[in-house]
C-alpha cells in the first residue's frame, strides 16, 4: 500500500511517502524551491517522493492530508467573529487566502499529484503529530505529548499509543496555547514567528530568569496541567501583525525590541528569554508528569514544533518519571505529513507496526555522476579521493582549523544538519564559534553551535547521566545537555554560556563516513567532538544540489567543500 502524506499551506510544508508502512522518502519543499520555511503547496517534495520509488501520482493508493481544512476554517471564522470588530483585518485577510487556496486543497492534491478524488483522505493536525512520534518510535506502547501553536483547533493534547492504535484523551484548544505564548516572546523580542523561536532559546542563556513572576501572570495551570491564556496580554487572536498587546508591553517595561537589534545581547531583553524559557519548561513539565501519573507509560513519544524545543526536551526526561522519550527530528508541521501517512496506514487500515525509521537520511542524494559532470561542467579544480583517503584528509584539515563544508548521501529529515549537508569545524577553541558565526553564517554572535560526538564517547563528554546516552533525542540534536565541567574549556565552540550544548551522537551505521571523520579527528586532536552546523547562510534553507553546496561555499569563509568523494579547496 502506497500512502503520500502532504503538509502545507502554514509554514514548512513538505511531503513523505510510505510503501506497506516503509518510509521511502520524505522532504521538506524548501530544500526544492529555496524559499525559507516555504508555505506553498509542495509541488518540488512530491515529485521528488514519486520519482524516488519510481512511480507516479496514480500509483498511489492514498494521499493524506495533514489536518482538516474545514475544521480549521471553522475555528478561523468563529474566533474572528466573536472578537468583531477588533479581528476584522485579521478576519478579512484570513478569508482572502481560504477562499483562494486552502478551502481547495482536495481539488489541488488531485489536479497536482494526478490521483482520484476518492483516494484523498484527511487527518487532523495533532493525530498527525502524535502519529510521526509514536509510529516511528521503537516503543511497543507509550504515553503520547504533542504541543505546537495551533492546528484546527488543538494546540496541546496527550493520550497514548498501544500497538498499533493511538488515542488522544485530552486536549487543549485555541487561543490558550504554549506555542503561541512562546512565539509572542519570540515577536517581542525583534525575531520572526516560526522561525526565531530557536533564538530566543539560544538568547536565553545569557540571561537570568528576574522575570519569572511576570511571565507567570501569563500562562495560569491547575494541578492536572490544563492551562489557560490570560488574553488580556496578547494579540495573536485579534491581529495577525502583532502578537502582544499593550497590557504584554507594560508588564515588562521596555519597549519591543527591534528587529534591526535583534542581534544583540542586550541584557534585560535576555532576561526576558530566560524567563519566558523557564516557565515554558515549568508548564510542560506538569503536563507532562501528569501524563505520566495517567498512563503509567514508561515510555514518552512527542512532537509538535514546541517539541523542537531542546532545552525543555531534556528537562522533561530528566524529570517526569519516563525511562525514555522519543521526539521526532522533524516534529513540526513537516513531520505532519509523514505522521498523515502512518497513521493511515497503522491506525486506520488496522496494519501492523513496522520498525519503519532507522535513519534521518529520506532526503534528495547527488549521485557521483551528477558530481562529476557538475564539477566538469563548471570548470572547477577538484580531486576525488577514496572513502578512506577522504577521511583522512578532511580529519587533517579540521585538526589545523579548517572550515568543511560536507554534502554526503540524502539530506536530512528535519530542520537539523545531521551530516548529510553540514559544515563541519574543529569544537575546542571557543574562537572558531565567533569565525563560523561572522564570515560563514553571517548570523547573531550569540547564536551557539552544536556537537557531534561518537555515541560510544557521549557520557564521557557530556552529563546525560545514567540511560540518558541512549535516548534517541540526543541521536538528532532536539536536546540540550550539560558538558562535563572537566571537558567545557576544552570545548569551548560548542559550550553554551551556561556550559550546556545540544549534540548529536553518531552511531556508526547511521553514516559510517561521518563518524568516521570525528574519529579520525579525534585520534589527532585527542578528542572525539567535532562543531557542526546547518550547511546554509543566514536566512537560506539548507543546501540540496551540488550548485547550492558551492555557491555557498563560495560566498563564505569555507575552507573546503566535499561533495561526495571530491574535495574541492580554496
Amino acid at each position: 500500500m502506497k500512502i503520500l502524506g502532504i503538509s502545507c499551506f502554514y509554514h514548512d510544508s513538505a511531503a513523505a511517502l510510505i510503501d506497506d508502512g516503509k518510509i521511502i522518502a520524505a522532504a521538506e519543499e524548501e530544500r526544492f524551491s529555496r524559499i525559507k520555511h516555504d508555505s506553498g503547496f509542495p509541488v518540488n517534495a512530491i515529485k521528488f517522493c514519486l520519482e524516488k520509488a519510481k512511480i507516479k501520482g496514480s500509483d498511489l493508493n492514498w494521499v493524506v492530508f495533514y489536518e482538516k481544512p474545514f475544521l480549521k476554517f471553522e475555528r478561523i471564522t468563529l474566533s474572528s467573529l466573536a472578537t468583531v470588530p477588533y479581528a476584522r483585518e485579521t478576519f478579512i485577510n484570513g478569508y482572502r487566502v481560504w477562499l483562494k487556496d486552502k478551502l481547495w486543497i482536495k481539488s489541488t492534491i488531485a489536479k497536482n499529484v494526478g490521483i482520484d478524488n476518492e483516494k484523498i483522505l484527511f487527518t487532523q493536525h495533532h493525530i498527525s503529530h502524535a502519529a510521526v512520534a509514536y509510529y516511528t518510535s521503537p516503543f511497543k506502547s507509550a504515553a503520547i505529548l504533542t504541543c505546537d501553536g495551533v492546528g484546527e483547533w488543538t494546540t496541546t493534547s496527550w493520550g497514548k499509543g498501544m500497538r498499533n492504535k493511538i488515542i488522544l484523551e485530552k486536549e487543549i484548544k485555541f487561543p490558550h496555547s504554549l506555542g503561541l505564548f512562546y512565539s509572542t516572546f519570540t515577536q517581542f523580542l525583534g525575531f520572526q514567528i516560526n522561525e526565531g523561536e530557536f533564538k530566543v532559546m539560544g538568547l536565553a542563556p545569557y540571561g537570568k530568569p528576574r522575570f519569572t513572576e511576570k511571565v507567570e501572570k501569563l500562562v495560569h495551570q491547575s494541578s492536572d496541567g490544563s492551562f489557560h491564556l490570560d488574553l488580556n496580554y496578547f494579540n495573536f487572536h485579534l491581529s495577525d501583525r502583532q502578537s502582544f498587546g499593550r497590557k504584554f508591553i507594560d508588564l515588562f517595561g521596555v519597549k519591543p525590541l527591534d528587529s534591526k537589534r535583534s542581534d544583540e545581547v542586550i541584557p534585560i531583553y535576555a532576561d526576558i528569554a530566560a524567563s519566558a524559557q523557564k516557565v515554558l519548561d515549568e508548564k510542560l513539565l506538569v503536563i507532562a508528569r501528569n501524563i505520566k501519573e495517567k498512563t503509567r507509560e514508561d515510555n514518552l513519544c512527542y512532537a509538535g514544533g514546541v517539541a523542537l524545543n531542546g532545552v525543555t526536551n531534556w528537562k522533561i526526561f530528566k524529570e517526569a518519571g519516563f525511562k525514555n522519550i522519543f521526539v521526532h527530528p522533524a516534529a513540526g508541521d513537516s513531520g505532519g505529513a509523514l505522521g498523515a501517512a502512518l497513521y493511515t496506514y497503522h491506525h486506520v487500515f488496522n496494519k501492523p507496526r513496522k520498525n519503519s525509521f532507522t535513519t534521518p537520511y529520506l532526503g534528495k542524494e547527488n549521485s557521483e555522476e551528477e558530481i562529476k559532470e557538475f564539477i566538469e561542467t563548471s570548470g572547477i579544480k577538484a580531486k576525488k579521493y577514496s572513502d578512506k583517503e577522504l577521511v583522512e584528509k578532511v580529519s587533517d584539515m579540521l585538526y589545523w582549523k579548517k572550515v568543511i563544508g560536507w554534502v554526503r548521501g540524502r539530506f536530512e529529515w528535519g530542520p537539523r544538519a545531521l551530516g548529510a549537508r553540514s559544515i563541519l569545524a574543529d569544537p575546542r577553541d571557543k574562537k572558531m564559534k565567533d569565525l563560523v558565526n561572522a564570515k560563514i553564517k553571517f548570523r547573531e554572535a550569540f547564536r551557539p553551535f552544536a556537537p557531534v560526538c561518537l555515541y560510544e564517547d557521549g557520557d564521557k563528554y557530556f552529563d546525560v547521566g545514567r540511560g540518558g546516552k541512549e535516548q534517541q533525542p540526543l541521536q538528532y540534536m532536539i536536546a540540550v545537555v550539560p558538558v562535563r565541567k572537566e571537558w567545557q574549556s576544552k570545548l569551548g565552540a560548542i559550550t553554551h554560556v551556561d556550559g550546556t550544548a545540544r549534540p548529536q551522537f553518531i552511531r556508526r551505521e547511521i553514516n559510517p563516513m561521518y563518524y568516521d571523520v570525528v574519529k579520525a579527528f579525534g585520534k589527532k586532536a585527542g578528542i572525539n567532538v567535532l562543531l557542526n552546523t546547518s550547511f546554509n547562510l543566514k536566512g537560506q534553507p539548507i543546501v540540496n544540489t551540488c550548485e547550492e553546496a558551492y555557491d555557498t561555499f563560495m560566498k563564505s569563509g569555507i575552507d573546503a567543500l566535499v561533495l561526495g568523494n571530491y574535495l574541492i579547496v580554496k
